[in-house]
Order: structure tokens, then C-alpha cells, then sequence
């Protein structure tokens, strides 16, 4: 296959349970399973907590549509959005939206839900007779004040003109909530998506985020609370299901001598950090049935820093929230949880205040040394704080201004390098970036050397590029252990197959490693190795300890044939059923359709393959990726088939024009045709949108070779090689060309290099 595997709301009764006050003997309390009780039974002993919690915007992540949860204007209000006119009003007690419906005309929507409170607010709309599906308004109002410029009705893809027959038009997809939105909105989410219905039926156990959305399921804790002494009373969890102790004891010690604090101990685990990640990361869903404890790694897949979600430097760029920003950070790596900073029931900062920002700072970095003029190179009166240089923002659904919680320092010298951006640029934006290097660097007395945390950046960015050195510099990376984990899991996922024992070993040194994340990542650049080898290296992962990595393997697994016992047997099929459970999980979304249908081809099943893939394209016509693997499965059934392949990769290309891989896979489909020319055009117009990548290249090389155009082609294959210097393909394609076209010593030189690759291939 071209493409990898890996790639009306119900009653809240059914998830709550009601909460009698009866106490709990201690067997019932510890072994019992926790229920949920909602976050008004925990407001009887923890009053403090709770009034914090009532205004915070968790509390009012997702609220039913009242008069005191609504912030807009529905008093006949409009606004007017390619070439359409949307209105807000009420009927009868209820909020509704006239506005375009999925076949472009105006029609009533009654708004059902508010979707957050501040600097704007969302509203929700269950679609008529849409199976229970729920989808957000594009039309938000701006929660800001009217001297903010706030108080109004904007678009939220302004910039745009997003019609019906658009795929981020508000009725599909890319807008529906019980998939997208109501993870992490709500308490105790259950997506409840019947495929054969295609219907939704989710349900919460609260509407917002409560209590139990971070803490767990509370009876438990409640019946310890309510036992009144005896046995119950000495449970050292508390009933709690998810403890969030890791801060007990701990005391953060201030140097004179360096301005900042030490812990007083390691942290030793990652549970707060996980329960946050939940909804503050950029991931994937793989299973349902996530609560609070639970391990992070077995319900979800985090993105890694990978572009466009983040700068090759690791700064945000897409909307990535703050999980994998705060992984690249010092602090993370010294110790610090987000509740160091947080207060996590009202949200708002420890020790800060509107006219000192940076007091949270300084709880940890002494004031007298970094709140000072010679440490922020500014005057006082300059108002720059902490957070304006180490926490630069970018700003997200046009009025939510996000701060980068990778806590970086400047630097303004890669801004001129790699063409990332920089805080400087922020307040002086008519300056160029030399201007600023050159003004840090003397701040250092004109050391241009970086000595900091973060030091990927090169790395990433030579491997983004296809730079020659790239994979030396992504081995070097993987390597590097002072390096955060997320960045070195990144660099794993880019490193090519395996054509030196350096690579193997960077690839298996990262298969093998403690994180997590470096396992994922290492597992994404498996998919051009021989299937044999594969199948080597991910054996081990099919019974890892994290769900993530199980279903990873099982869909990188190239199947049973390549079994070596039974152990190995047990371990692939009950990966696989994950796998499939995952899939069947994300039955909704074309994304989970296509990996479905892409690993039943894969073992075989081209009758199940395509049916998934059709299925795919009809739920998410825009999904690109399922027409190039179901011309793959049209192929794999013959010649007879192809021509069903052409019709559906040109399908595709009338709604991705710009799709590379859609491009590349007619040029095969029009090889197989005897459209050998049409082909060529193909070939060269992916290489035109993905000029890294190193098939395409490869190909379109060959077959430029194959059409009489030598000098173009042995061109094509130097280029290959500028950006991947050990590629065997090009190697052994330029010494017979040579050789063919008489030049025996240039095909010598070829020959040679190729002859060392083979001498170090471990196999």
C-alpha cells in the first residue's frame, strides 16, 4: 500500500448515578467501581475549591443556552459572510440562528449550547435529523470589551469564503463536536457512535467540566468522606481514583547565588501532567472510556512537533495548547507541574496580579535578579514582564491570544537562519531580526554561541528542508538525551530507512526507549523498511505496556506471515483487535474508516478494504487520503481494475488539486494504462508540491530515464541525493544509467559508495 495504516444528546442519567448518604464499608469503598456524583456533591466539604471552580472557564466550558449563560446579541442581530446574511434572534424562550444549512440555503437553527465564555463565545446546533450530531457555528461573539473591540458578531474564517460545498463549511465534519469538541468540554464524555445507525447517541455525566473531569469518579471518595472513622477512614487514597499528590511535601528552594529554585525532591511521575494533558494537548482519541488516573498514553496519541502544528524550533503554531510546548521546556525538565503555576480550580495564576503579571515568576526566580532592568535589557518603564519575551503569544479563532508555554529565550539569530519567529519581533516589528542577534549578542559581551535548553531546532529544520546532513543531524538528536523527549521522538519519525547501521541503531535505540513518545515516534519511520525487518522491530511493541504503542505496532506490522512463534502469534492478534477497536471507535471520522480499510488490505481483505474506503470518502469527501488507498486496492485486484483506479484518483484531484500523493499515484495507475507521458507530467507535478520526498524524486527519476530524457533524469537522482546521501535506489540507478550511457568511471564512483552501504548493513 502507498500509504501507511498509521496515519441528540441522551439524558446525563445514563452516565450519573445518584449518590445516597449511606456510608460505604471499606471493601466497598476501595474496591467498589467509582460512579460519578456530579460536582454540586463535593461542594459540602470543599467550598473554597468550589467557589473558585464556579468561575472559572471550566466551569463554563460548554453550558445548556439560558439567559444566564448566553453572552451574545440575539436581538435581531446580523452579520454578513460571503454573500450571505445570518441572523440571531429568540422565539419562544429559545436562541436560534438563521443561517446557511449543509445545501446553502437560510434556514432556523436553534442554538442548544454555549461553547466557553471568554475572549469569545461558541454556540452549539444539533443538526435536524442529523443522527444526534452536533455542530459548532462558525459566527462567534466576541466576549471582549467594546474598548477591546469587542461586543460583536465575527467569523471565525474571516480571511476565507467558506460556502457549503467547502469542506470547513459549520456542517461537516471538521465542525462536529461529538468527535472534535466534547472530550474536553464536558465530564465524562461518551462519543456512543453506532455505525450501522450512523448515529450518535453521546452522553456526559456533567455538562462542563467538573470536579470528577480531573479528580475521577467521586463515590468512592465520598464514602470515605461520609464513613465517620473506622477502617474507611485510614484509606491512604482518600476513595480518591485519580490522587493529584505529587505536590504534597514539596518545597521549591530560592538560591541566592543562581535566582532560581530547586525542588526539594525529584518529581517522580506524570500524573497531574497527564490529567492535564487530556485536554490541554494536541492528540488523537483511541479508545473511549477515558477518566481521570487513568494512563494518558492508552486513550490518546499526542502530535509530535511537527509542522504545521509547531516551528521547526518547537514554538506553536498551529492551535497545539500547551502540552507539547511545556514537554520542550526547562522547567518541565527541572521538575515543575502545571499547578506549580496554576491554580487548577480557578484557573487563574499563583502570586499574580494585573499590575504584576510576573509574580508567579518570581515564586521560583528571585525578583531582584530578573525583575531588573540589567536582566530584561529594557527600562522600566518599557512594561516588558517575564512572559513578554519567555511566553510570546500567537493568537488563535482571531481574539484568543495563547502564550507559547515552552518557555523559551529569544532567539532572534535563528529567525535569520531557519526563518522561525522570534519575541523580539513582537514589540519591534519594524526591525529586522539581524538587528535583534546582534542586540543579544551583546548583551552576552558578543558570545553568538546558544548554551540553552533547547537545541533541535537545526536538526528539524535540515530534515524538513531535505538538507544533505539532515538524518546525521536527526541521529545526533535521537541521541541526545539532555534533549526534551518530544523533539528527540520528532527526530526519530523523520529518520529514513535504515540503509547504514548508524540509522538502524538511532531507529532501534528510540523503539526500545522508556518514553512513550519516543516509541511512537521511532515506529513512523518504519514504513519504507522491508517487511521482514519491520516486522523484527515492532514485534516487542505489540505487547508494550501503553494501548498507544500496541495499535501502532499492529498497524505497522506487515502480518501474520511474518510470525517467527506463538507468543509473537497471541501478541499480533490481540494488538490487531485493538487496532480494529480503535478504528471501529473513529467509525465517524474518514480518518478512522481509511486506516481501517488500509490494514484489511494489507492483510488481505480487499472486499472489506474497499467498503471501508468508500465509506470513508462518503462521510468526508474532502478526506484525500482514502481515494489513493483505494486506488490501491483497485490495483492490487488487477489490470481489469485499473482503470476504476485512474476514476478515482481523478476524483480526488478535483477536490485536492494540490495533493501530492494523489498526483504520484495516477502517475503509477497511468504506467499500468500505457499512458506513459501523462505519466511523466504526473510524476513531476508531485515532485513540484513534495520536492523532499524521496519516492517521488526516485520515480519520477526512473521514469524520466525510461522516456529518453537522461540528462533530466540523472539530475533528478543527484538531487535525491543532495537530500538523502546514503539512498540506495539512486545510488544503483546512477551507476547502471552511467555505465549504460557510457561513463564507466562516474558509475565507478556510484558503485563504490553503495558497495560501503552494503559492507555496513547490519543484515
Amino acid at each position: 500500500m502507498a500509504v501507511a495504516v498509521l496515519v441528540a444528546v441522551g439524558a446525563t442519567a445514563g452516565l450519573r448515578a445518584v449518590l445516597t448518604h449511606s456510608p460505604f464499608s471499606r471493601t466497598a469503598a476501595t474496591t467498589a467501581a467509582a460512579v460519578f456524583v456530579g460536582s454540586e456533591r463535593c461542594r459540602s466539604c470543599h467550598r473554597p475549591e468550589s467557589d473558585a471552580w464556579r468561575g472559572s472557564h471550566h466551569k463554563a466550558a460548554m453550558a445548556e443556552a439560558t439567559a444566564k449563560t448566553v453572552l451574545g446579541s440575539f436581538a435581531d442581530a446580523t452579520i454578513e459572510y460571503a454573500g450571505m446574511t445570518s441572523r440571531f434572534f429568540k422565539r419562544d424562550g429559545k436562541y436560534y440562528v438563521r443561517t446557511d444549512g449543509s445545501d446553502g440555503r437560510l434556514a432556523d437553527f436553534e442554538i442548544r449550547y454555549t461553547f466557553g465564555v471568554y475572549p469569545l463565545q461558541q454556540y452549539l446546533v444539533e443538526l435536524p435529523n442529523g443522527g444526534g450530531r452536533i455542530q459548532a457555528l462558525p459566527i462567534a461573539w466576541d466576549a471582549r470589551s467594546k474598548a477591546e473591540g469587542g461586543q460583536r458578531w465575527f467569523h471565525l474564517n474571516a480571511d476565507e469564503r467558506v460556502t457549503s460545498t467547502d469542506e470547513l463549511h459549520w456542517t461537516r465534519p471538521s465542525h462536529n463536536w461529538n468527535y472534535m469538541c466534547a472530550d474536553c468540554h464536558s465530564t465524562a464524555v461518551r462519543k456512543n457512535y453506532d455505525a450501522v445507525a450512523d448515529r450518535f447517541t453521546t452522553q456526559w455525566s456533567e455538562v462542563s467540566v467538573g470536579c470528577e473531569a480531573c479528580h475521577g469518579p467521586g463515590s468512592r471518595h465520598v464514602s470515605w468522606a461520609t464513613a465517620g472513622g473506622g477502617a474507611s477512614r485510614s484509606d491512604s487514597t482518600y476513595g480518591l481514583v485519580n490522587l493529584l499528590n505529587e505536590r504534597r511535601d514539596v518545597r521549591w528552594s530560592v538560591s541566592s547565588a543562581t535566582g532560581n529554585a530547586i525542588r526539594s525532591h525529584p518529581r517522580s511521575s506524570e500524573r497531574e501532567i497527564q490529567t492535564c494533558a487530556q485536554c490541554h494537548s494536541r492528540r488523537a482519541q483511541i479508545a473511549d472510556g477515558y477518566t481521570a488516573g487513568k494512563p494518558y498514553y492508552d486513550y490518546y496519541r499526542p502530535a509530535l512537533l511537527e509542522s504545521p502544528l509547531y516551528y521547526a524550533d518547537g514554538q506553536q503554531r498551529g492551535e497545539v495548547y500547551e502540552w507539547g510546548s511545556f514537554l520542550q521546556s526547562k522547567m518541565y525538565a527541572h521538575g515543575v507541574t502545571c499547578s506549580d503555576c496554576h491554580d487548577p480550580h480557578g484557573g487563574g495564576l499563583r502570586n499574580a496580579s494585573h499590575d504584576r503579571p510576573s509574580g508567579v515568576c518570581a515564586n521560583c526566580h528571585l525578583a531582584t535578579k530578573y525583575e531588573t532592568p540589567e536582566h530584561q535589557h529594557h527600562p522600566a518603564a518599557a512594561g516588558v514582564t517575564c512572559v513578554s519575551c519567555h511566553m510570546p503569544t500567537t493568537t488563535y479563532m482571531t481574539v484568543d491570544a495563547r502564550r507559547d508555554h515552552s518557555l523559551r529565550i529569544p532567539r532572534p539569530e535563528l529567525t535569520t537562519r531557519l526563518g522561525t519567529p522570534n519575541a523580539c519581533s513582537t514589540c519591534h516589528s519594524s526591525r529586522r531580526a539581524d538587528w535583534a542577534a546582534q542586540q543579544v549578542a551583546s548583551w552576552r559581551n558578543g558570545d553568538t554561541v546558544f548554551r540553552g535548553h533547547q537545541r533541535f531546532a537545526d536538526a528539524l529544520t535540515a530534515s524538513e528542508r531535505g538538507e544533505s546532513g539532515a538524518q546525521a543531524l536527526l541521529r545526533a538528536l535521537v541521541a541526545d538525551t539532555s534533549q526534551p523527549a518530544i523533539a528527540r521522538a520528532t527526530a526519530a519519525s523523520d529518520l529514513a530507512s535504515p540503509d547504514d547501521r548508524a540509522t538502524l541503531m538511532a531507529v532501534a535505540t528510540a523503539l526500545d526507549a522508556p518514553n512513550p513518545l519516543l516509541r511512537l515516534g521511532a515506529m513512523r519511520s518504519l514504513l519504507m523498511f522491508p517487511p521482514a525487518r519491520r516486522a523484527q522491530l515492532v514485534a516487542p511493541l505489540l505487547s508494550d505496556s501503553m494501548r498507544a504503542v500496541r495499535i501502532d505496532a499492529a498497524g505497522m506490522h506487515p502480518g501474520k506471515a511474518f510470525v517467527t512463534d506463538d507468543s509473537q502469534r497471541s501478541a499480533l492478534e490481540q494488538a490487531a483487535n485493538e487496532f480494529v477497536a480503535s478504528q471501529r471507535y473513529d467509525a465517524d471520522r474518514a480518518e478512522g474508516r481509511t486506516r481501517l480499510g488500509t490494514y484489511l488490505a494489507v492483510q488481505g481483505d480487499l472486499a472489506g478494504a474497499g467498503s471501508e474506503l468508500l465509506d470513508a470518502i462518503k462521510r468526508d469527501p474532502f478526506f484525500i487520503p482514502a481515494y489513493a488507498n483505494l486506488a490501491d486496492v483497485y490495483r492490487a485486484q488487477g489490470p481489469a481494475h485499473d482503470a476504476d483506479a485512474e476514476q478515482i484518483l481523478r476524483r480526488g484531484l478535483s477536490l485536492g488539486p494540490q495533493n501530492a500523493p494523489l498526483h504520484y499515484a495516477l502517475g503509477l495507475t497511468l504506467v499500468r494504462l500505457g499512458q506513459k507521458k501523462a505519466a511523466v507530467a504526473e510524476f513531476e507535478r508531485a515532485t513540484t508540491l513534495a520536492p523532499t520526498d524521496a519516492r517521488f524524486l526516485y520515480t519520477y527519476a526512473v521514469a524520466l530515464y525510461s522516456a529518453g530524457n537522461v540528462n533530466a533524469s540523472l539530475k533528478m537522482l543527484e538531487r535525491l541525493l543532495a537530500t538523502d546521501e546514503n539512498n540506495r535506489d539512486a545510488l544503483g540507478a546512477l551507476a547502471s544509467y552511467l555505465k549504460e550511457q557510457g561513463h564507466p568511471e562516474l558509475a565507478t564512483t556510484y558503485e563504490n559508495r553503495l558497495r560501503a552501504l552494503e559492507l555496513q548493513d547490519p543484515r
